[in-house]
């Protein structure tokens, strides 16, 4: 069964955290976060093909890439103390969530679980 990819237009995320997201070769947006401790955190969503990858270096060494089709949400919330990204998924009898910390500290939660 399709489901929808909700996400924010260009703006609204703008809005959420104050920053506009870039759009590569494919037409996916991309958002890139730089630490003061040479982590890198990026962040890529295709809408039309319902995907997300998650890149985390740290001085060009991969510590993580997580790459998801059957994305059905993209959020970010902001307040003073942290910034977040949530996406949910849900593949056939799957549904799953990425939870991301952008600030203070990078962190990323994966979950998939059976209906």
């Amino acid at each position: 069964m399709y489901r929808e990819f909700l996400a924010p237009r260009d703006e609204e995320v703008l809005d959420a955290i104050g920053q506009w997201p870039d759009t590569d070769e494919s037409g996916a947006r991309v958002l890139t976060w730089h630490s003061d401790d040479g982590a890198c955190l990026v962040l890529s969503y295709d809408v039309v093909g319902r995907s997300v990858r998650v890149r985390w270096t740290n001085d060009d060494k991969l510590l993580l890439d997580i790459f998801r089709e059957s994305a059905t949400r993209l959020a970010f919330t902001s307040d003073p103390s942290a910034m977040h990204v949530s996406v949910d998924f849900h593949m056939g009898e799957t549904v799953g969530a990425l939870e991301i910390q952008v600030t203070p500290n990078f962190s990323v939660r994966d979950r998939l679980l059976f209906q």
